[in-house]
C-alpha cells in the first residue's frame, strides 16, 4: 500500500495530520493585511491585559484612536433610533406610556413588514421590501429627485459586507469636490472601470464651503453617455455619521447601470448568507426615514443629531490646530469623516533602526508611541503613502476632555522621539 508524505509518521504516532494548514490554505488569505486591526491593536490588547494584572506602565489606560467606533469612544446613541428598535424587539412595549406615539407607529409599520410580525424571522436576502423602498425614497430626496429603484438596493451587514459582495463579482476620506468626482467618473468611463463609491461619511462634512456630493447624483447630472452607461455601486452604513451604531452591522448598496444578468448573480450571492441582521435593518429604516417636523420626536432627534455633528466638527478643528502647532507634524484640514492623517518627519537614524528591526518606519513610531503613552494609532504604511513620507491615522472620536491631552501627549512624544534619534 502506498503512503502519502506524513502518513508513516501519523501511523507511528496515531496522530492525524491537519488537513488545513498554512501550506494548504488559500495563499491569498495569508497575504491579507488590515492595518486598522493589525499588530498595533494586538499589542494594545496585550497592554490592556497587563494593566488589568497590575503591571506598571508609563500610562494608566490604552486609548484606542485607531478605529471609527463612535460609541466605544463615548458617543451617545440617538434616542429615537433605539426607541424604535426596542419596540420592534419587544412588541409588548407598544402598550407602554414611556414611548412617544411616533416611535410606536413606526415600530408597528416595520413589524407588519416582517415575517410573523417578528424581528426573529428571516427577511428576504436583499432585505425587507418596505425598508428598501424607504432607502430608495431617501436616496431620491438626497439627490434632488433623481429616481432610485428599490430593486437596485441590497441591504447588508454594514457597508463592508456589501463591498465584499460587489468585489466578489469583480474579481476574475478628505471631502471630494464635485470637479474631482466628475474627473473620477470620466476616468472610469474611459478606462472601462466599475466604480465603487464608499459614501458612509455623507453626514460628516465639517469644512466651511464643503458639501457632500453623491456619485450617483453627479453621474446623472453629467448626462449622456455617463448617466446611461457608467456602472456604479454606492454604499452607506449606520456605523458612521451621527449614528455610530457599529455593532448592529447595517448598511446598503445601490447598484446603477449594472448588467441585469450580473445583478441576478449578485442576488444569488446574497441569498447564500440568507439575510442581513433584521434589527440592523430596522435601524437603517429609521436613519433613512427620520421623524418629520410634525412628529413628537422631531425636536429631540434633531437636537441630538446636531449636537453629535457639532462636537465632531469642533474635534476636527482642534485636531488640525494642535498638530499644526507641533514642529515636524503637518495635518491637512479634517474636512469630513472621523479621521486625521497627519504627516510626520522621522529622523534618518529612526528610519534606519526601523529597517534593522524589519519594520516600516511609521510602524516603528506607532509601536513606540503605544508602548510609552498607551495611545493606539495606525501607521500610514497600512494605507499606502508616497515613498519617503510617513503618516499615521487617528480618529477624532475621543471625548473632548480626552482629545486635547491625547493630541498634546502625541505631539510631545514625537518631539522626544525626534530628539532621541537625531
Amino acid at each position: 500500500m502506498a503512503l502519502r508524505a506524513g502518513d508513516s509518521q501519523a501511523a507511528m504516532t496515531g496522530v492525524k495530520e491537519k488537513v488545513l494548514t498554512l501550506d494548504t490554505m488559500n495563499s491569498s488569505i495569508r497575504r491579507v493585511e488590515y492595518a486598522v486591526r493589525g499588530p498595533i491593536v494586538l499589542r494594545a490588547l496585550e497592554l490592556e491585559r497587563e494593566l488589568r494584572q497590575g503591571v506598571k506602565k508609563p500610562f494608566t489606560e490604552v486609548i484606542r484612536a485607531n478605529i471609527g467606533d463612535a460609541q466605544a469612544m463615548g458617543q451617545k446613541p440617538i434616542t429615537f433610533l433605539r426607541q424604535v428598535l426596542a419596540l420592534c424587539a419587544q412588541p409588548d412595549l407598544l402598550n407602554s406610556p414611556d414611548f412617544p406615539e411616533d416611535a410606536k407607529s413606526r415600530a408597528e409599520h416595520i413589524l407588519r413588514a416582517c415575517g410573523g410580525h417578528s424581528l426573529g424571522a428571516y427577511s428576504i436576502s436583499s432585505g425587507i421590501q418596505l425598508i428598501r423602498e424607504d432607502v430608495a425614497r431617501y436616496i431620491q430626496q438626497r439627490d434632488g429627485g433623481i429616481s432610485a429603484d428599490p430593486n437596485n438596493i441590497f441591504l447588508s451587514a454594514g457597508a463592508s459586507d456589501a463591498i465584499v459582495t460587489v468585489l466578489k463579482l469583480l474579481v476574475a476620506g478628505q471631502v471630494q469636490t464635485r470637479e474631482c468626482i466628475e474627473a473620477v467618473i470620466r476616468f472610469a468611463f474611459e478606462e472601462r472601470l466599475f466604480l465603487l463609491a464608499d459614501e458612509v461619511y455623507q453626514d460628516n462634512v465639517y469644512a466651511e464651503g464643503s458639501q457632500f456630493h453623491s456619485f450617483k447624483k453627479v453621474l446623472t447630472e453629467m448626462g449622456s453617455p455617463y448617466a446611461e452607461q457608467q456602472e456604479l455601486a454606492s454604499f452607506h452604513s449606520v456605523s458612521k455619521g451621527y449614528m455610530g451604531e457599529c455593532g448592529f452591522r447595517s448598511g446598503y448598496v445601490e447598484v446603477v447601470n449594472m448588467d441585469a444578468a450580473v445583478q441576478q448573480q449578485m442576488q444569488k450571492l446574497m441569498s447564500v448568507r440568507l439575510c442581513p441582521p433584521v434589527p440592523g435593518q430596522v435601524l437603517l429604516d429609521v436613519v433613512v426615514s427620520p421623524p418629520a417636523p410634525s412628529d413628537p420626536s422631531f425636536a429631540q432627534f434633531q437636537a441630538e443629531k446636531q449636537a453629535v455633528l457639532a462636537e465632531l466638527a469642533a474635534k476636527a478643528k482642534l485636531t488640525e490646530q494642535v498638530f499644526n502647532e507641533s514642529p515636524g507634524i503637518r495635518c491637512n484640514p479634517v474636512q469630513g469623516a472621523m479621521y486625521s492623517f497627519p504627516r510626520m518627519q522621522l529622523p534618518p537614524r529612526a528610519v534606519q533602526h526601523a529597517q534593522e528591526l524589519g519594520l516600516a518606519p511609521d510602524m516603528f513610531f506607532c509601536m513606540s508611541l503605544l508602548e510609552e503613552t498607551g495611545i493606539c494609532v495606525v501607521p500610514g504604511s497600512g494605507f499606502g503613502q508616497r515613498e519617503g513620507t510617513y503618516h499615521f491615522r487617528m480618529t477624532i472620536l475621543p471625548p473632548m476632555e480626552k482629545l486635547r491631552p491625547l493630541l498634546e501627549k502625541l505631539s510631545q512624544f514625537h518631539a522626544k522621539f525626534t530628539q532621541e534619534y537625531s
